[in-house]
């Protein structure tokens, strides 16, 4: 046989009209020969020092399956999740009627993102949205919480024409330049400078945001109605005092819901447990993706949009390369539909209830149990010094080696004894944010609360496992100085 009458069967090339061998992707096969190979391939090519920190706080889990607000490892165990990808699974892990949504959306085979039409399901998704904010207007779409911060900040920059904008200490409202600029955590910020000329003020002082409007520069306030560092509330008639304050210099009120927004602290917005509170614009994400495709929305005045698209030649001043895609908009869709027809936010409000004074009833039980606060599933537990000498000791040990060490001592023994994932609230503070999926129900409350009480009673009791867990963390706390 000659080269030119081989064939694809006998190894040779394939002649006209042949099918070639199919080289097509298997997911499942790739997961199977790879998935064993995670931490290394983080170590190698991601992030390295997550699976550093994983393996050191014994956190390195394989987990091989999710439903609503659990996981399951390959022995079958089950895990409550008291964390919701940092408040993403607000409707629970593979939602049914998500996951049909998008197979939907996925088999229509839509025109997705052509640029120059408009298709319906962004227009639908954002008349939805506007139905819980009947104060604001118009919607923009794009990729995260921190896009929808960037957005957010651009716009009132444009429609006030001032320069500088106000945030809180403590806040967090993302990770890129803009949103980085308004961070109020330092650390965040460490080298990554030059930021914006943005300025801090403390949440609550009234007195602080009147001196810094009166230079006449501020564009807006950005602020988290419940500050997910360490959850901080601010004090009860700030945000409607801030309001009026801005009104009167012509500058803006943002208040940043991307965590706490779509049903999370009881209300479907946080700003909407203080009465006549009306923010100019409004950031969410996170739940509203269902937890499965990343999307953003700002939320706004008619003014403020009209002002930034002034016309057609502005069209694309501010847009997103993925923003309103069939899929994030149909998720979206879908997500608001599960927290409505399985009354979510009202779920939230019941639960967070139930959980917050459950665990306010333990203080007086543990030294170390300092404060528990909070809104619907947005739950902070502090830990603070201990009276009696011997707890004491221990306490100051910690904290002589790194603050925010205990409370890492409570999140670490919930997860290994007792299969509950939950996380401390930020670096340097000794506390633990609770915000699981709006999904939990009474046998997860009492699930958790009975798991944390038994850590409390081995921690007051000076239980070896637990301190000996401390002393592995201050090795660790002095080795990273």
């Amino acid at each position: 046989m000659t080269s030119s009458e081989a064939t694809p069967e006998a190894g040779g090339a394939p002649g006209a009209g042949a099918t070639p061998p199919s080289k097509g992707f298997d997911l499942a096969k790739l997961l199977a020969e790879r998935g064993g190979e995670r931490y290394d391939l983080h170590t190698a090519y991601l992030n390295h020092q997550l699976p550093r920190m994983l393996h050191t706080i014994g956190f390195d889990k394989v987990y091989e399956r999710a439903e609503g607000a659990h996981f399951w490892d390959a022995e079958g165990n089950d895990y409550l999740d008291m964390l919701a990808g940092f408040g993403v699974m607000g409707v629970g892990r593979h939602h049914p009627v998500v996951r049909k949504a998008l197979h939907d959306v996925l088999d229509a085979g839509l025109p997705d993102l052509t640029r120059f039409d408009c298709q319906p399901l962004p227009g639908l998704l954002a008349e939805k949205l506007l139905t819980h904010t009947p104060h604001l207007d118009r919607v923009f779409f794009g990729n995260s919480g921190t896009e929808a911060v960037e957005t957010a900040l651009k716009f009132a920059r444009y429609a006030t024409g001032k320069p500088r904008v106000l945030y809180c200490k403590h806040s967090f409202h993302g990770l890129t330049t803009g949103s980085l600029s308004v961070n109020g955590e330092e650390g965040f910020q460490d080298g990554f400078a030059p930021l914006l000329p943005d300025t801090a003020v403390e949440v609550g002082d009234l007195d602080g945001l009147a001196k810094e409007l009166k230079r006449g520069d501020v564009a807006a306030l950005i602020v988290e109605p419940v500050q997910g560092h360490g959850v901080f509330l601010p004090p009860p008639g700030y945000l409607r005092a801030a309001q009026e304050l801005l009104r009167k210099h012509k500058a803006l009120l943002i208040c940043d819901e991307v965590q706490t927004g779509i049903g999370r602290t009881g209300t479907f917005y946080a700003y909407q447990q203080e009465e006549g509170v009306e923010p100019d614009l409004v950031t969410v994400a996170k739940t509203l993706s269902g937890g499965y495709v990343p999307v953003g929305a700002t939320l706004g005045k008619d003014w403020i949009f009209k002002k930034v698209y002034s016309s057609m030649d502005r069209v694309l001043v501010h847009s997103a390369s993925f923003g309103s895609n069939a899929q994030a908009m149909a998720a979206g869709l879908a997500t608001l539909s599960v927290v409505e027809d399985e009354q979510l936010v009202e779920n939230s409000r019941r639960m967070g209830d139930l959980l917050r004074t459950r665990l306010a009833a333990l203080t007086d039980r543990y030294e170390m149990l300092k404060d528990v606060r909070g809104r619907g599933l947005m739950v902070g537990i502090e830990f603070g010094r201990p009276k009696s000498l011997g707890l004491r000791s221990r306490w100051t040990m910690l904290q002589t080696a790194r603050k925010g060490l205990f409370a890492q001592m409570v999140v670490v023994p919930l997860l290994q004894r007792h299969r509950i994932l939950t996380q401390v609230s930020g670096d340097h503070i000794e506390v633990i944010k609770l915000i699981p999926p709006l999904v939990v129900d009474e046998a997860d409350v009492d699930r958790f609360v009975t798991a944390f009480t038994e850590v409390m009673d081995d921690a007051h009791s000076g239980g070896s496992l637990m301190w000996d867990f401390g002393r592995t963390l201050i090795k660790q706390a002095v080795a990273n100085r």
